[in-house]
């Protein structure tokens, strides 16, 4: 890529141009270009189209190139790549290694049909076969995804989701004219990146209708809003979805479901939690309302997500303080029971975290 934008100076190129130029997808000359940019070896000019051009940067790049394999791209765009493989793959007689996420924080492999979980999602992409996570909220469905997939694109799903939101509408721009503006759906497509549809069964089934076209044999769709254009999907291009049972408004449809073929069950690993120095008496009442929530005895269980804020909380406030918080978080009709349970863990009375007298 450097090589081409340095032998033509003075001309810009549209990634459509450049991957003719090349014999590469949409998607891997996109990021790739990207990648230069963001290291100053090229300049991104417009966004409709994205069209680069070389800087002085650019020479150096490419003679590196010429020099030597190129620098393997940090996301995994195309089918048969694999975004890290060494990353997941677990040491001998060891656990896999964290995987960053893109906060910053460290998201460790679980296993899933004999590989870690990470692995397990990256070859499902590559033989392009969605997959449905669902469980409880703060199971680390997002974090999995995240960890998976570098160079994912997130839709926040809920009931006011439009089609708009997910192939793009008319903005007004600076002059006080309209341009249209692509959504993620088309980005993800033309880029040849992973699409997580998170909290997809609160979004409406006409506007999930929309997406439908993209996921099957047809792998594109039309944009009527925008001259009928047809979008069709770079290698690479993939969807994924996390949905939250029990959240009130999701429904998994028959239409839905039956675009996911793989659907995988998450709930909180409290074997990790309890390797990540968490109070272990929190992870312990964690672990005995879960077996109550499975009983149908409670509705409410603290998840990774809970039991992770709760050391952050007693770190601060301490641990009184966080077991204070577990019973507040708890919905009011379990409330009672939390409290109950906190209560007998630690040996002395918990009420919910609360102001007292002025000091």
């Amino acid at each position: 890529m450097a090589q081409v934008l340095a032998a033509n100076a003075a001309a810009m190129f549209t990634v459509t141009e450049l991957a003719r130029m090349l014999g590469h997808s949409g998607g891997a000359v996109g990021n790739a270009c990207e990648t230069l940019a963001r290291r100053g070896e090229a300049e991104r000019v417009g966004s409709k189209p994205r069209m680069y051009r070389a800087t002085p940067a650019t020479t150096t790049a490419a003679q590196r190139a010429s020099a030597g394999p190129p620098a393997p791209s940090p996301r995994p765009t195309v089918p048969h790549q694999s975004a890290g493989p060494a990353a997941s793959a677990a040491p001998p007689g060891g656990r896999p290694e964290p995987i960053s996420r893109p906060n910053g924080q460290r998201y460790h492999p679980r296993a899933l049909a004999q590989l870690p979980d990470v692995e397990a999602l990256r070859r499902l992409r590559q033989a392009q076969v969605p997959v449905l996570l669902y469980g409880p909220p703060g199971t680390g469905k997002t974090s999995l995804i995240e960890a998976a997939f570098p160079d994912l694109i997130t839709v926040a799903g809920d009931g006011d989701t439009t089609v708009g939101d997910l192939i793009g509408e008319y903005t007004q721009d600076a002059n006080g004219g309209y341009e249209f503006v692509y959504g993620p759906l088309v980005t993800a497509m033309q880029e040849g990146r992973a699409l997580l549809l998170d909290d997809a069964t609160l979004i409406s089934p006409k506007v999930l209708a929309a997406l439908y076209p993209a996921m099957d044999g047809r792998r594109q769709i039309q944009v009527k809003a925008h001259k009928g254009e047809t979008i069709i999907a770079a290698d690479g291009f993939y969807v994924i979805a996390g949905h939250n049972p029990g959240v009130h408004g999701a429904v998994l449809t028959e239409a839905l479901a039956s675009r996911f073929s793989v659907q995988i069950q998450v709930g909180s690993d409290y074997d990790l939690a309890a390797s990540l120095q968490i109070n272990r008496t929190a992870v312990r009442i964690a672990r005995n309302l879960a077996t109550l929530q499975q009983a149908g005895d409670v509705g409410w269980a603290p998840q990774l997500r809970e039991l992770i804020a709760f050391q952050k909380i007693a770190d601060v406030l301490g641990t009184e303080a966080a077991f204070a918080n577990l019973v507040g978080i708890a919905p009011l009709e379990d409330r009672d029971t939390v409290a109950e349970i906190v209560t007998k863990a630690i040996g002395r009375p918990v009420t919910a975290l609360a102001l007292g007298r002025q000091l």
